[in-house]
C-alpha cells in the first residue's frame, strides 16, 4: 500500500503537528461499529494507481480558519481508494487495536440487508452521501444502541435528523473535507453543458468527426450570468473559480456575504430564488436539503427562467423536482442539466435521468476523489477518537448532539425551527 513512503511520512507528520494535543485512549467503551461503503471496483481493488501521491495541503481551508482534521494518527496511504468496501475508510487497524468491531457492508437496501441486520447492535453508523445508508426515523427505532451517526464526507439528510434528535444520537459530519472538490465538479459541469463537450467527445470515440453536430449547441460561457444558490464554502469556491471566465456572477443566500466579499468576487446578489433565476442563463444549486429547498426547483420555477438556462446540481436530487427536469429538456426550455446527484442512490436503472437528452449526469462522484477522501477518512478518524474519548466534536463537525441541532447543523438545517426529516422521509 505504501506507494510512496517518503509522501506517506510527509502526511504523518503534518497529522501529528496537528493533532499533538489529542492522545490515544487506553480505557475506552467498547463498540460496534457499523460502516455502509460503496462497492469496490468491478475490476477489483485496485493494486496500482494513477500517481504515487496526493499534495498536503496548507493547514487551513481556504478563507477559513477552520483545519483540515486533526485525528492523532493516519492509519492508511493517503490517495488510497478508502470509500468503498476494501478501503474500509482505513478504520480497521485504527479500532481493532483498540478492541472495538468494524462491519463493512455495500447491501443496504431492504430489511434483510447487511445494514439492518447488524443495525440493532450498532453503536456508531458511518455512511456516505454517495452511498447513503438511509436513516429513517422506523430504522432509528430498531437500533437502540445507536449513539453515532457519522457521515464521511458533507451532507446528512440521509438521516432523519428530528428522529435523532429525539433518541438522543449525535449526528456529525466531515464539514469542509470536499468542498472544493464538489465546487471543482461544479465547474467542470458548467462547462461540459455550455461547450457541449458530452455529445463532442462520443462522435470522437465512435470514429465520427461530426464538427456541425458538435457545436450547434456549444457557446462560450464568457459574458454569460451565472447564479449561485447558497454561497457557503462550495458556493463560494465554485464563484472563485468562474470569476477568471469573465462571467457575470450572482447569488441567493439567506445570510448575504459580507459587502467585501461580493466585491472581491463580483458577486450580485438576489432577494429570492425566484429572481435570481429570472436573471442568469446558468444555475448551480449548492443548498441543504431541507423542508423549504425541498422541490424548490419545480415547473412553474423553471418556466420563469431564461429559455435556453442550464443547471447544475450538486447539492441535493429532491431540490428539484424529476420529471419537471425532464419536461424542460425535452421541450428546450432548459439547454442542459448536469450534477452527480440523485434519489434515491443508487439511481435505478430505469431512472429517466440517465436517458433524458442534454445532459450530463455522473455517479455522486463529485466529492469522493481520492483526493478528498485522504481528508474525509482522516476527519472520520478525528470524531471517532472524541466520540470514544467522551469529547465532544468540533463544532464545526456536529449536526445534532444533545437533542437539538448543533453547529453546522443550527446553521445549515434549521428552516423556520424544523430540522430535515431526511429524504427517506419524503
Amino acid at each position: 500500500m505504501d506507494r510512496n513512503p517518503e509522501a506517506r511520512e510527509d502526511w504523518i507528520s503534518m497529522v501529528r503537528r496537528r493533532g499533538a494535543s489529542r492522545s490515544t485512549f487506553q480505557e475506552e467503551v467498547l463498540a460496534t461499529v457499523l460502516c455502509v461503503l460503496y462497492p469496490d471496483p468491478v475490476g477489483g481493488y485496485p493494486p496500482a494507481y494513477a500517481r504515487d501521491t496526493v499534495p498536503t495541503l496548507p493547514e487551513l481551508y481556504p478563507d477559513s480558519e477552520q483545519t483540515l482534521p486533526t485525528p492523532s494518527e493516519i492509519p492508511f496511504t493517503p490517495g488510497s481508494l478508502l470509500g468503498c468496501v476494501s478501503g474500509e475508510l482505513g478504520l480497521r487497524r485504527f479500532l481493532e487495536e483498540r478492541g472495538h468491531t468494524l462491519i463493512v457492508t455495500s447491501d443496504k437496501e431492504g430489511p434483510d440487508s447487511e445494514f439492518d441486520r447488524h443495525l440493532p447492535e450498532a453503536d456508531v453508523v458511518i455512511s456516505q452521501p454517495f452511498w447513503p445508508a438511509y436513516l429513517s426515523a422506523e430504522r432509528i427505532a430498531q437500533a437502540p444502541n445507536l449513539k453515532l451517526a457519522l457521515t464521511a464526507g458533507i451532507g446528512s439528510d440521509h438521516v432523519d435528523l428530528d428522529a435523532a434528535m429525539k433518541a438522543g444520537i449525535t449526528v456529525a459530519e466531515v464539514t469542509y473535507s470536499n468542498s472544493i472538490s464538489v465546487a471543482e465538479h461544479a465547474a467542470m459541469t458548467i462547462l461540459n453543458l455550455v461547450r457541449n463537450f458530452v455529445p463532442s467527445h462520443q462522435y470522437a470515440t465512435d470514429g465520427g468527426w461530426n464538427i456541425a453536430d458538435c457545436v450547434e449547441r456549444s457557446y462560450d460561457l464568457e459574458g454569460f450570468d451565472v447564479g449561485i444558490v447558497a454561497a457557503g464554502r462550495i458556493g463560494r469556491a465554485l464563484a472563485k473559480r468562474l470569476k477568471p471566465f469573465d462571467v457575470n456572477l450572482h447569488y441567493f443566500d439567506t445570510h448575504r456575504l459580507p459587502e467585501e466579499t461580493e466585491q472581491e468576487l463580483g458577486l450580485t446578489f438576489h432577494e429570492s430564488v425566484q429572481d435570481l433565476v429570472r436573471n442568469v442563463d446558468v444555475v448551480s444549486i449548492h443548498s441543504p436539503l431541507v423542508p423549504a429547498t425541498y422541490h424548490l426547483f419545480d415547473r412553474e420555477l423553471i418556466d420563469t427562467m431564461r429559455r435556453g438556462s442550464y443547471i447544475i446540481n450538486t447539492a441535493r436530487a429532491e431540490i428539484v423536482v424529476r420529471d419537471d427536469v425532464v419536461a424542460a429538456l425535452e421541450s428546450g426550455q432548459l439547454a442542459g442539466y448536469g450534477g452527480d446527484v440523485w434519489y434515491p442512490q443508487p439511481a435505478p436503472a430505469d431512472h429517466p435521468w440517465r436517458s433524458m437528452p442534454n445532459q450530463a449526469m455522473t455517479p455522486h462522484i463529485s466529492g469522493t476523489s481520492l483526493s478528498a477522501q485522504t481528508r474525509y477518512a482522516a476527519g472520520t478518524i478525528e470524531v471517532l477518537e472524541d466520540f470514544f474519548a467522551e469529547r465532544t466534536p468540533r463544532q464545526e463537525y456536529l449536526i445534532v448532539d444533545g437533542g437539538a441541532l448543533a453547529g453546522t447543523g443550527a446553521a445549515s438545517y434549521s428552516t423556520d425551527g424544523k430540522a430535515s426529516p431526511g429524504s427517506s422521509g419524503r
